[in-house]
């Protein structure tokens, strides 16, 4: 029994002193290749086994025969050894370099598609982390392209929009100063309303940098649904009157929310001015809401006789309307781009479907707590 025991502890030793040989010369090839290290592993464990067979030897465990036949295998179990770790490490290389190529992809713009072949359990779960990432990247660039779009066409709008105004007013301003304003009070009218127009732009502008600088401070209180929609109705009421639309709430409930009673006005007040420049005379405007599992529902349906498909993901994109909306009185396109702001800084949804006749807007906001 102790000799059995004095045999292992010179063969740990021998080893030992070979596994700290090997662990110095990995900490020196750090930054080789891997081909390298698994060459280094390899024969630091036959260099391992002999180093021990070497120190039993010396302590007189074994006979010179013995030692010389257990040479001889350590010796070919080293020429195994080796080749197949240099086998494995050129293989694993030539992996790592395929997908480095595919990697470089990301680099172009491009997308990740994995080598073909097989290949370790690390790289396959690598190659599948770097083809989530370019599915994601591609849909960023889709989203920065598409917002860069929104850009180019809210810049394009704005300046149609502002040169309008501006002209007018610059030309009724000049009749003034010139003296040949046929009815002054009628144009200094008509300058005050121009003015209130390029305001509510400006102010618009304003409201939308806010949201996309994150920087909308809500001050959230406790609010009835029912008091909230019934303001935002009085407010829209004489627009409609001029529009000849009528405004219908009846189907709207007294849910408690929990929500910035000012910005969310806003929001009322947005969907009711769209709906009722988009529906025509003799129309009907409705609001009504809803308790669902998923919060309050409030909804604002029109009669514009709906928005093609096609068009329907695009409503809330600033600066974006339809085609039959790009002169005055449609505004900027600013205001559902507001509305889908304001209402995600409430953790909310704002959405947009086709109904008979028209088209219904609808604003899931998170309900009070009980």
């Amino acid at each position: 029994m102790r000799a059995n025991l004095l045999i292992a502890l010179f063969a740990f030793l021998g080893a030992a002193v070979a596994g700290l040989l090997g662990a110095g010369v990995l900490l020196l090839i750090r930054r080789r290749s891997l081909a390298l290290h698994l060459g280094v592993v390899a024969g630091v464990g036959v260099t391992a086994m002999f180093a021990g067979t070497l120190a039993v030897a010396q302590a007189m465990f074994l006979s010179g025969h013995d030692l010389k036949v257990v040479t001889t295998v350590v010796a070919m179990a080293a020429v195994v050894s080796l080749a197949t770790a240099v086998l494995l490490g050129r293989w694993v290389a030539a992996r790592s370099r395929a997908l480095t190529l595919a990697a470089r992809s990301f680099g172009d713009g491009g997308d990740f598609t994995s080598p073909d072949g097989p290949a370790t359990a690390e790289l396959a779960a690598l190659s599948r982390e770097l083809e989530a990432t370019s599915a994601k990247l591609a849909e960023s660039r889709d989203r920065e392209r598409a917002l860069e779009s929104s850009r180019r066409e809210l810049v394009a709008w704005i300046s149609h929009d502002l040169r309008t105004p501006l002209a007018g007013l610059r030309a009724m301003s000049e009749a003034l100063e010139d003296g040949v304003a046929a009815d002054p009070p009628r144009y200094l009218r008509q300058m005050r309303t121009e003015v209130e127009r390029l305001n509510d732009m400006v102010g618009d502008l304003f409201e939308l940098s806010r949201i996309h600088a994150g920087a909308l401070a809500l001050s959230p209180s406790r609010i009835s649904l029912y008091d909230l929609v019934g303001d935002a109705l009085a407010g829209a009421d004489p627009l409609a009157r001029e529009h000849g639309v009528q405004l219908v709430g009846d189907g709207v409930t007294s849910v408690p929310v929990e929500v910035d009673g000012k910005e969310m006005s806003r929001v009322l007040g947005n969907l009711l001015v769209n709906a009722i420049r988009r529906t025509p005379a003799d129309g009907t405007v409705a609001v009504s809401s809803e308790l669902r599992e998923d919060g309050v529902v409030l909804s604002v349906t029109d009669g514009c006789g709906g928005i093609p498909e096609e068009d329907l993901p695009r409503v809330f994109d600033t600066g974006w309307r339809g085609t039959h909306a790009r002169t005055p009185p449609a505004g900027a396109g600013l205001g559902l781009a507001i509305v889908r702001g304001i209402v995600e800084a409430h953790q909310g949804t704002a959405t947009v479907r086709n109904v008979p006749g028209g088209c219904r807007f609808e604003v899931v906001l998170p309900a009070a707590a009980s």
